[in-house]
């Protein structure tokens, strides 16, 4: 028996060099997004031998040889000849089935499809796409964003990128799942459960929608499903922490108990704190985070996790912010979070508009990456670069970005394994981190952040020219840490 899998291993691993070769071939017949320019060598330092491998996951296989050599004989058919073929990478859209599951404006909800025959693992992704709270500014939604409204403009096939994309060489773990996109048409956070009223004059079905596509799935091998990932960015990453449970238990109460559950939460992590300076609560972008979600959960008719709903009893808008739901999810969830998050930023009003920021806003900036710290040291499975962005696992260049010499995929497949070995009962993998948070202390100051682009030039900025941009003091900054300023500069520009 180990005869065989030493040469089925050997076997896969010629395959999927094949393939990822294959897929490279037909790169260009897709017209793919392309990857991100690499950055200045001013901002990003040379990582020389650093590059890292992927073992191959045969997690995948689940020590079953049957199993096995239906992967291998499927991944060898899709292969030949694979000089011949055009290899199809879309998801197709599919409409729900139940017809009474709607998107704000009652047009039918739906999901977008790649199948990965023989492939066991599934990947079920959550849009994101802020939200509205009232009948005003969702009727200003509506005609600006249509799109997050509304399934009648919704293209028939999907490309996916980052951790949806079907090619290995940007999606070295997941690449060979079972993809399904989830677009976000409900504008609830994922959280709604309400038809179409007079008074609210729109559906709020987010929770709903989820729970559709799971049924409908089913019927088309999820059943047969080992193990499903609930991923989700943006107002998709805070669904995630809002449904990974109810996704579990629905499946175990259809009879499906032998699905693994897990999550993936990406820029959904938000804090309740104290705005920069108050406004007048308009919109979802003048308002203090703490308010919308309180009339939010009321116009949507929105449901949290029970247990959550019983500490937070009468406030269950609490549930919506990552560090007070999570110790109440049962599932294991990975979360992903910058630590100066641009979405964050613009609810705390701190507007990064090209004019350089006062004291007092670089304080609450540094102050916001602190509290995010805190708020996380107790997730086990985290990745939190000190960048300032949004969104990062369905972008190109999300293998990029590395916390302490780790990127991204490579936490996750270190996750992925480190579950598997728990469930057998094995001790987790050396050398694998899991949890990994930056602690250099402001924007950028890790060297593989994406790239920077002034909001009025469009040029690229380094990190020294984006921190002065900032209204970053070196002198000032270099005195505080009692060093010469040239040097800080030097440490700046090489990434120290």
């Amino acid at each position: 028996m180990t005869a065989i899998r030493m040469v089925s291993s050997v076997l896969l691993l010629v395959l999927m060099q094949s393939g990822a070769l294959c897929a490279r071939r037909f790169r260009g017949g897709r017209n793919p997004q392309p990857r991100r320019a690499p950055p200045p060598p001013t901002y990003r330092a040379d990582r020389g031998d650093t590059t890292e491998s992927f073992p191959l996951d045969f997690t995948a296989v689940e020590e079953n040889m049957n199993d096995f050599m239906t992967q291998v004989k499927n991944l060898a058919q899709s292969l030949y000849p694979c000089s011949a073929q055009k290899l199809d990478y879309d998801m197709r859209l599919n409409f729900l089935e139940n017809t009474s599951v709607t998107c704000n404006d009652g047009s039918p909800a739906g999901y977008y499809l790649k199948e990965s025959r023989g492939s066991r693992r599934w990947l079920i992704f959550l849009e994101g796409g802020w939200y509205c709270f009232n009948k005003e500014n969702c009727d200003s939604r509506y005609e600006t964003m249509r799109r997050l409204m509304s399934s009648s403009k919704w293209p028939q096939t999907k490309t996916g990128t980052g951790i949806l994309s079907p090619l290995p060489e940007e999606n070295p773990h997941w690449w060979n799942a079972n993809m399904v996109f989830i677009p976000y048409c409900s504008s609830d956070v994922w959280s709604g459960v309400t038809a179409k009223t007079e008074q609210s004059g729109y559906a709020f079905m987010g929770s709903l929608i989820i729970q559709e596509v799971l049924k409908d799935l089913l019927n088309k091998g999820l059943d047969n499903a080992k193990v499903l990932l609930l991923a989700g960015s943006s107002a998709g990453g805070t669904g995630v922490l809002l449904n990974v449970d109810r996704v579990a238990e629905l499946l175990e109460g259809l009879g499906h108990t032998g699905i693994q559950v897990r999550g993936l939460s990406d820029s959904g992590w938000f804090l309740d704190n104290k705005q920069y300076h108050c406004t007048d609560c308009v919109d979802t972008v003048s308002c203090a985070p703490t308010e919308t979600i309180k009339r939010g959960i009321k116009y949507w008719g929105g449901v949290v996790p029970e247990k959550c709903k019983q500490a937070h009893e009468g406030e269950e808008w609490n549930c919506f912010f990552g560090y007070r739901v999570f110790p109440s999810i049962k599932s294991p969830v990975f979360v992903v979070q910058w630590l100066f998050d641009e979405a964050q930023l613009t609810v705390d009003n701190i507007q990064l508009t090209g004019q350089p920021v006062q004291e007092g806003q670089w304080r609450y900036i540094q102050n916001l990456g602190i509290e995010l710290r805190n708020t996380l040291k107790d997730v086990p499975a985290m990745f939190a670069p000190a960048c300032l962005s949004h969104e990062v696992i369905t972008r190109n260049y999300w293998i990029d970005v590395q916390v302490k010499g780790t990127s991204l995929p490579r936490a996750l497949h270190c996750w992925d394994r480190s579950l598997h070995d728990n469930r057998n009962n094995k001790a987790p993998p050396k050398g694998c981190p899991v949890h990994l948070i930056d602690s250099c202390p402001w924007p950028h100051c890790n060297p593989t952040c994406p790239t920077i682009r002034d909001q009025f030039t469009g040029q690229e900025m380094n990190v020294i020219q984006f921190l002065m941009h900032m209204g970053f003091d070196v002198q000032k900054m270099a005195q505080q840490q009692g060093m010469d300023p040239s040097k800080l500069l030097g440490m700046l520009s090489s990434g120290s």
